[in-house]
């Protein structure tokens, strides 16, 4: 589809700098640009973000225990299953 933009010179020379540097045309490099912009408004997250509590542990008292992975929830879900068996004798 064919439409007319207007664009602040300077902004439109750095364009067809760009354009010529990546091998590829002035339209190429606009529909690139607007492609990405419209891909990351549809990643966002819709709503208020909500703050991550931040847990500080008291004097005397260790933080994360070594070895723990919070990527892993596999092992995860094994070293609460055990605390929770520790709890329970």
């Amino acid at each position: 589809m064919r439409t007319t933009i207007n664009l602040p010179d300077d902004l439109l020379r750095q364009a067809k700098k760009e354009a010529v540097e990546r091998g590829t045309t002035l339209t190429a490099l606009i529909e690139t640009a607007v492609r990405e912009v419209l891909a990351r408004k549809t990643r966002k997250h819709k709503g208020p973000s909500t703050p991550m509590p931040v847990f500080t542990p008291p004097p005397g008292e260790a933080g994360f225990l070594p070895g723990v992975d919070l990527d892993d929830m596999a092992a995860l879900n094994d070293l609460l299953d055990e605390a929770d068996a520790a709890d329970r004798r």
